[in-house]
């Protein structure tokens, strides 16, 4: 099992490194930058999330079935913010650094 694992995410990301290697290096970080802003912007949504699911743990009033959408909720920010990490990852990978991004209201 490990040997197909492995095989699958070699040939996934060679799959994704010719995606990107055919890109002007332009291209490539104005991608980077979008990127980098999505990842920021899904970071911050799952802090508020995790937030609320945090304060509701701790309030006897919440009932057990809002906790658990909560708790499902961010589990699944979780997963979209972890493969967004390695599209980001792979991005930066093919342009060979990473760009320099003002925060939100910097530039």
């Amino acid at each position: 099992m490990n040997e197909v694992s492995s095989f699958e995410a070699s040939h996934e990301r060679n799959e994704s490194e010719s995606r990107y290697s055919s890109m002007q290096k332009s291209e490539l970080e104005a991608l980077a930058v979008s990127a980098i802003r999505e990842h920021r912007r899904l970071l911050a949504a799952d802090e508020a999330v995790y937030e609320e699911w945090n304060r509701g743990t701790a309030d006897p009033s919440v009932s057990s079935a809002v906790l658990k959408s909560l708790q499902d909720e961010h589990l699944a920010r979780q997963k979209k913010s972890e493969a967004q990490q390695e599209e980001l990852s792979e991005i930066i990978d093919a342009l060979g650094y990473v760009p320099d991004v003002p925060l939100d209201g910097e530039e």
